[in-house]
């Protein structure tokens, strides 16, 4: 499979339409590239190739015109660094600052590339129901997390061209949403056939297999239901349950992980490594405190033999600005030496079994029939998670999940004002549902590493406070609290002006980072 899948390589800059806006027509003018009449079912595996790599945000150096940078740019910079799972001394988005060039990226990519590439699928797949059914699932994978970094964006008209494209609301995306996995849904449970043919060869996170995929869209459907869940209750919760009964993640073995090749690599694992990005405070905090066997499958003690932390687990506190001094050598980076040590054999993570457990557990504390006791499937997700990361010593697993520490003091902890740590509760299932609350949102955080997309989602959505504040901000609106939002582009307001001002209206508050989206009401 890994051979066919790299063949797209060849063709992936062939699928380029005209993009979203006015200013993409040039970036997508290619005497070289295909007419709509020549996609037909051959092409339809090579174009969803470059819609799943694309579609997580990931590039290539083997893509002509294209760089991991992109991930860089538009994921480590923006909600990793949100999300407290990495520190970025001195940039802007660590402080909740805003840098043009970082988001114009990611908007760029994801508009003239996976967005083109995922309706050229539709197009070369057109007949096919189960083809069609999967990139319905992926559509609303890729843009859920765009949405839910912006709020309103181009959605139902993304990809026609023109000088001027309407963006749409977060309700309205929500509805389709749960429309288009009902209906897929529908579609795979029906089919008689194991596999979609057309994308076996193509698929780095399924090959093709038809009950992952329903599985998979069904565990996405779960996901957004807990998003709409305090914004529209009854909605969330038939959606919820519906998910549930048609079949979520249930194991390790329904794991969505991206495949990499040579070729389609994976960024993190050399973003990580180069860009110079450090453990945070608040991992050091929670891990050290819980006594975590992923720190060391994540993390590398200080290296350095002239720090005086050589060996330890050191965090760095997020937002520490230009005007604190730090040195590099003093802090802990990833495991470059085993688990994140090569980016053409660490597969990416997409999504995980081990979500699909927390949001039941805590679809049980909301009242929704989620197939098991909230304890039961807190446990299990944390048990999935442990397993993943290669922990498989039972007794170990069990001592863990009856932990009855809470989070540790960082060891740059006085940085802070207050340096008692957010983590106040136990691993071990409390006996309060305030508390068990806090114990799914902190373990659901853990078990999402390194998808910070959905752990910035998730930390908004659920206001758990389980992260110190950051040491300084760059815009005062929002504090040293978490980042709602990224802000649109100022070359989208000079080319597309008309469209930018009406979906600011849609956002129902001013176009800042402060701005809360539609289902953050909280």
């Amino acid at each position: 499979m890994k051979n066919n899948i790299v063949k797209f390589l060849a063709v992936a800059f062939l699928f380029q339409l005209t993009g979203c806006t006015g200013d993409f027509n040039e970036v997508n003018t290619n005497p070289n590239t295909l007419t709509s009449d020549q996609l037909d079912a051959t092409m339809a595996g090579p174009s969803f190739a470059n819609a799943l790599y694309k579609g997580i945000g990931n590039a290539s150096w083997s893509l002509p015109g294209d760089d991991y940078g992109t991930y860089g740019l538009a994921t480590a910079l923006h909600s990793m660094v949100f999300s407290h799972y990495m520190a970025y001394p001195g940039g802007a988005t660590d402080a909740n600052g805003v840098n043009d060039g970082w988001r114009s990226r990611g908007w760029l990519r994801f508009y003239t590339i996976a967005v083109p590439s995922l309706l050229n699928t539709y197009k070369a797949a057109a007949g096919n129901a189960e083809a069609l059914a999967v990139l319905d699932i992926w559509k609303v994978y890729m843009f859920h997390r765009f949405t839910d970094e912006w709020g309103p964006i181009p959605y139902s008209q993304a990809g026609i061209g023109g000088k001027s494209v309407a963006y749409d609301s977060q309700e309205a995306m929500y509805t389709d949403f749960f429309k288009l996995l009902e209906a897929a849904n529908a579609t795979l449970s029906a089919s008689s056939a194991t596999t979609v043919g057309v994308f076996k060869d193509y698929d780095a996170l399924y090959s093709g297999n038809i009950e992952q995929w329903r599985k998979f869209g069904n565990s996405l459907r779960l996901r957004l239901a807990l998003r709409i869940s305090d914004i529209d209750a009854a909605k969330a919760k038939t959606q919820a349950e519906a998910a549930v009964t048609a079949g979520v993640m249930v194991s390790n073995t329904d794991n969505a992980y991206y495949k990499v090749t040579k070729d389609t690599y994976n960024n993190f694992v050399d973003i990580m490594k180069y860009w110079g990005f450090y453990m945070t405070a608040d991992m050091e905090s929670i891990l050290k405190g819980y006594n975590d066997p992923r720190m060391a499958k994540w993390f590398s003690p200080v290296l350095d033999n002239t720090s005086t932390y050589k060996g330890q687990y050191v965090g760095l506190p997020n937002g520490i600005g230009s005007t604190i001094p730090y040195q590099g050598k003093n802090f802990s980076g990833t495991n470059q030496v085993t688990t994140f040590s090569d980016n053409v054999t660490k597969d990416i993570e997409v999504m995980m079994a081990s979500e699909t457990d927390f949001n039941r557990a805590e679809g049980v504390l909301k009242g929704w029939s989620m197939g098991g006791t909230a304890k039961a499937l807190y446990e299990d997700g944390i048990r999935l998670s442990l397993q993943q990361w290669g922990v498989t010593d039972e007794s170990q697993i069990t001592a863990y999940i009856a932990g009855t520490t809470t989070g540790a003091v960082p060891t740059f902890g006085s940085l802070y004002t207050d340096s008692t740590p957010p983590v106040n509760v136990p691993v071990a299932w409390s006996g309060t549902v305030a508390n068990q609350k806090k114990q799914i949102a902190i373990q659901k955080y853990l078990g999402l590493f390194p998808e910070s997309w959905e752990a910035w989602s998730d930390l908004r959505r659920t206001d758990a406070n389980i992260l110190y504040p950051l040491l300084t901000t760059e815009d005062a609106t929002i504090g040293k609290g978490i980042m709602k939002r990224i802000t649109y582009l100022p070359n989208e307001y000079s080319t597309n002006g008309d469209a930018v001002n009406a979906a600011v209206q849609l956002l129902g508050g001013a176009d800042k980072g402060s701005t809360k989206l539609w289902w953050d009401v909280n």
